[in-house]
C-alpha cells in the first residue's frame, strides 16, 4: 500500500500543502472547518504523521581553566572533539572552570563528558557521583579506574633517546624546566631508560623555575664538566628558549648543539632553524575521547572494565638537529654575563 503523504491528502481536499500541514499540526492559520475536514481526510487515507526526530544527546567537554600551559593543545582537542561530536550525532558544549560546584552542574546537563586537564579530586568525585560516563584527558592514579585518552609521553622519550644516539650524541640533557608537570616527569623517564644502558653516554635533568635562566644552569653544568651537544626539551617553548640562548651565546645549530621540543605546536616552523619536535596529535585525541563517550552511552564496553586510549606520537625531524661533530671541536664556552 502506497504510503499517504501531505501531498495526496492536499490533492483529495483541493488545499495547499501549507494548509494541509497546518491543520494536522495543530497550528493557527487554518479555519477550524478546513482543519477539520484535513482531519477527516487523513483519517479515511489511513495518514499517520511521521515520527518527529528524536532530540540529539549532549556531550560536554570541561577544559581546566589555570592550565595555561597546554592552552594550544586543548584547542587541538577542542577541534576534534567537535568534528566528531557532529560526525556521530552529538551536540556538544564546551566549559572552561575549575571549580567543583560549577563541573557539578555542567556534567549533570550531558549525557557525557570529557574532563580535561589537573581536575582536582573533589571536582572528579562529585563529577562521577553523578554516574555519567566520563572520559579524562590528564594524569590519573596508578591502575585508577577511569575512561582515559592520552598521548605517548614514556615511550617518546624512549624514542628521542635513540634519534639522537644514532646521531651519535653521548652528552645529553634533558631539559625540564619548572617541576610538577606529570608529562615532564615521564618523558625524562622514557629517555633515561634508554641512555643509561650505554655506558658511554652522559645525561642529566636541568630543572628549573621562571626565576632562574637556563644560561645559568648551562654554565653550572660546563663548570662540572658536562657539555651537552644535544637538548631534548620538555615542550616546544621550552625548546625555543634553550636556542635563543644558546644562539645568543654564539653555538651554531645544529653543528654545536641539536635541539628537540615536544608537542608540534605552532611555533616550530617559526624560528629559525625550525625546530625537531615530537608531535602530539591533540585533534585525535579529543575525537578519540567523543568516541569513547559514545561507546558507553551505547553499551559497547562492560561497564567494569576501564579503557585507556593512546594516541602515538612522532619524531618530526626538521633543521634543529643533526650528527654530532667530532670531539676535538669544542662548542662555545659560556661566560659570565
Amino acid at each position: 500500500m502506497a504510503k499517504v503523504t501531505l501531498a495526496i491528502i492536499a490533492q483529495r481536499t483541493g488545499l495547499s500543502k501549507f494548509a494541509v500541514s497546518r491543520s494536522l499540526s495543530g497550528k493557527s492559520g487554518v479555519s477550524e472547518e478546513t482543519r477539520r475536514r484535513v482531519q477527516e481526510v487523513a483519517a479515511e487515507l489511513g495518514y499517520t504523521r511521521p515520527s518527529p526526530e528524536p532530540e540529539p544527546l549532549t556531550l560536554g567537554v570541561i577544559f581546566h581553566d589555570t592550565d595555561l600551559i597546554n592552552s594550544e593543545l586543548h584547542l587541538l582537542i577542542q577541534n576534534g572533539a567537535q568534528s566528531e561530536a557532529q560526525r556521530l550525532g552529538y551536540r556538544l558544549n564546551m566549559r572552561w572552570t575549575h571549580q567543583a560546584d560549577e563541573i557539578e552542574a555542567f556534567v549533570r546537563s550531558c549525557a557525557g563528558a570529557v574532563l580535561v586537564g589537573p581536575h582536582g579530586r573533589d571536582s572528579l568525585a562529585r563529577a562521577y557521583a553523578l554516574g555519567r560516563p566520563i572520559v579524562r584527558q590528564g594524569w590519573l592514579e596508578p591502575l585508577e579506574q577511569a575512561d582515559h585518552v592520552g598521548g605517548t609521553d614514556h615511550e617518546a622519550g624512549s624514542a628521542v633517546a635513540n634519534y639522537l644516539l644514532a646521531l651519535g650524541h653521548r652528552r645529553i640533557a634533558y631539559v625540564h624546566g619548572t617541576p610538577g608537570y606529570r608529562g615532564r616527569v615521564e618523558r625524562f623517564y622514557g629517555l633515561r631508560e634508554v641512555l643509561e644502558k650505554h655506558d658511554d653516554v652522559e645525561f642529566r635533568e636541568m630543572k628549573f623555575d621562571a626565576e632562574t635562566r637556563f644560561t645559568e644552569h648551562l654554565r653550572a653544568a660546563h663548570a662540572e664538566g658536562f657539555r651537552p651537544t644535544a637538548f631534548f626539551c620538555a615542550h616546544d617553548g621550552l625548546a625555543l628558549t634553550v636556542m635563543s640562548e644558546l644562539l645568543r651565546l654564539g653555538y651554531r645549530i645544529p653543528e654545536d648543539a641539536s635541539i628537540v621540543g615536544f608537542g608540534d605546536y605552532s611555533a616550530a616552523t617559526q624560528i629559525s632553524p625550525q625546530l625537531t619536535t615530537v608531535k602530539v596529535f591533540g585533534q585525535q585525541m579529543g575525537a578519540a575521547c567523543v568516541r569513547l563517550l559514545d561507546d558507553r552511552i551505547n553499551g559497547r564496553i562492560p561497564p567494569d572494565i576501564s579503557l585507556r586510549v593512546h594516541i602515538t606520537s612522532r619524531i618530526i625531524e626538521r633543521a634543529s638537529c643533526g650528527p654530532t661533530k667530532t670531539p676535538e671541536i669544542a662548542a662555545p664556552a659560556v661566560s659570565a654575563d
